[in-house]
């Protein structure tokens, strides 16, 4: 297989005794900051890596420039394979994670001053999926809409105790339809699988983001575009691994994971060592399914569960390091650098989207034509740069970002909400 094929690495799963979680949603520790340094700086953190992994694969317009020499070949190969490698499927989960971890954190203020966030929340919401459907005009991998559309689910689980959220969450890790699809398989072992229905329509899509018409643009990838990763979401288990995520993060936030005790510390030493342990025989196995299960059927959903496991254990060695790194002497550098693109994670998501299209696509710079990975790699970190610097710059002037603003403004239109809210804004 050749580096540059997709890698696709979509599920992730969490064993029960890496929360230990108690026994019931009342044993919450009371004591929420009304904004949480670590969870901006971590989100920051994962809006770099996702900004990386976009720029190398060109925004969804997968394609290697012709004429390269050898060197410069091995060159985008390695480099490559080390940002998927490294965040590829988990910078989505920590940003997924994060997700539950702000709603539990904008829920239990709102419970502090006696008011039910819920349905407050199902309208956040909404407010959510348009700004995903107008970045979806940019860039057919939007995960807003996703988003705002499987975060509903957050509303039923919100008032169930630590471990029926948790089991719930477990079953959906658990990729119940790969698991159906393997039961079948090995039944049928010769079974002969047809392709992937997505990859229609990101071949499809090949052709208006090559093209030199922004309007063919902004309608291929609000309609097949859209259609494509839907599909994709699904093959590739984020319809189960999304909401789980989302319920994982909000017993984070319940048990203040993310606040700085001796407890946490202790918490988050265990998982990076336990998830370290796990990553190493798990990512042997994805490397090594194709020489060890012949049958295709059986191979795919063994696949997707062995991405997933190691995805994941992989994603709790960066957490539980950043945190540890955080709570350990390099608070202030992280924060410096990081901090200020999680806080305003929304507007440097969707300006990344407008910015890499009109980079990469057709009817823009058409750079996906001459930059390989490499040089996509640089593109990348420059754009993160800037995007760094603006944001330090923007919040000197402002409480919040842009689309952030919007976005609250939007949340309370109608009610006034005082200093209050300063508690939900993380």
């Amino acid at each position: 297989m050749s580096a540059y094929d997709f890698r696709a690495s979509a599920d992730f799963t969490l064993r029960p005794r890496a929360f230990r979680l108690a026994s019931s949603a009342m044993k919450i520790t009371p004591a929420i900051p009304a904004r949480l340094d670590v969870i901006d700086a971590l989100r920051g953190f994962a809006i770099v890596s996702i900004m990386l992994v976009h720029n190398v694969e060109h925004f969804d317009l997968i394609y290697r420039p012709p004429g390269l020499t050898e060197w410069l070949k091995s060159l985008d190969s390695a480099v490559w394979d080390s940002i998927f490698f490294l965040f590829g499927g988990k910078s989505y989960a920590i940003f997924s994670l994060l997700f539950g971890v702000t709603f539990f954190i904008q829920l239990h203020a709102r419970q502090q001053r006696g008011e039910d966030f819920r349905t407050r929340f199902a309208w956040r919401l909404m407010l959510l999926f348009g700004f995903g459907l107008l970045n979806s005009l940019f860039y057919q991998g939007d995960i807003l809409a996703f988003y705002a559309t499987v975060g509903l689910l957050l509303i039923p689980v919100a008032r169930l105790g630590n471990k029926t959220v948790f089991l719930i969450a477990l079953v959906l890790m658990l990729q119940p339809v790969e698991w159906l699809a393997l039961i079948n398989a090995l039944q049928h072992p010769e079974l002969k699988l047809a392709d992937p229905a997505s990859w229609a329509y990101f071949g499809r899509g090949a052709a208006y983001l090559r093209g030199d018409s922004l309007l063919a643009t902004l309608y291929g990838n609000f309609t097949n575009g859209r259609m494509a990763a839907l599909l994709w979401s699904w093959e590739n288990g984020r319809m189960f691994q999304m909401p789980a995520l989302f319920m994982l993060g909000m017993l984070a936030g319940r048990l203040s994971l993310f606040v700085p005790s001796p407890e946490s510390r202790r918490f988050w030493t265990r998982t990076l060592l336990a998830a370290s342990l796990l990553f190493l025989p798990l990512f042997f196995l994805k490397s090594e399914l194709r020489g060890l299960v012949s049958g295709e059927a059986v191979r795919e959903p063994l696949s997707v569960m062995l991405a997933t496991w190691s995805n994941l254990a992989f994603m709790l060695v960066l957490v539980s390091g950043f945190v540890l790194l955080f709570q350990g002497g390099t608070r202030e550098r992280l924060v410096s650098i990081f901090a200020p693109l999680g806080r305003m994670s929304l507007t440097s998501y969707f300006t990344q989207s407008v910015a890499g299209s009109f980079i990469y696509y057709g009817y823009g710079l058409g750079l996906y034509k001459v930059t390989g990975a490499s040089q996509s790699l640089l593109i990348g970190l420059g754009l993160a740069l800037l995007q760094g610097w603006f944001s330090v710059w923007w919040l000197r002037r402002h409480k919040q970002g842009p689309l952030e603003a919007l976005w609250h403004r939007a949340t309370w239109a109608g009610r006034s909400t005082g200093g209050g809210l300063k508690a939900v804004q993380n």
